[in-house]
């Protein structure tokens, strides 16, 4: 299961009247170690007035790694994240993520980090199987 999801919030869906700031708690609650990765980052690139920063270290134990996918493998959640944080996710190697400012031009740098270039030059094979 991607989030604990309370009853509540799947009456609200079954309704089709949720509480879309819930739905983050749920995220928030339920992906702590992939929540926190963005919550960093977010105030890393506003701290030091950055158009995006990422974070590239492999996450300590599979249930942390299983976080990271599970957040930016889900459209809904992923944006929900996206939304909330007013930022645009990028994801490579099983655990380099990446938040890009939306209030800065940073199309370029989100062009460079999600190419085919770099996802080439980012391969190693430690991250053969993750």
């Amino acid at each position: 299961m991607s989030l604990d999801v309370s009853a509540e919030l799947v009456q609200q869906a079954e309704m089709d009247t949720i509480d879309e700031s819930a739905f983050v708690e749920t995220i928030r609650q339920s992906l702590p170690y992939a929540w926190g990765i963005v919550e960093t980052l977010v105030k890393e690139i506003e701290a030091e007035n950055l158009g995006w920063s990422n974070h590239a270290i492999a996450p300590p134990n599979e249930q942390a790694r299983g976080q990271l996918l599970r957040m930016v493998g889900g459209d809904a959640i992923r944006g929900a994240v996206e939304s909330h944080f007013n930022i645009k996710l990028a994801f490579q190697n099983c655990h380099n993520l990446a938040v890009f400012r939306r209030d800065r031009d940073t199309a370029t740098a989100y062009a460079e980090f999600t190419s085919i270039r770099s996802q080439i030059l980012n391969q190693t094979p430690e991250l053969k199987d993750c």
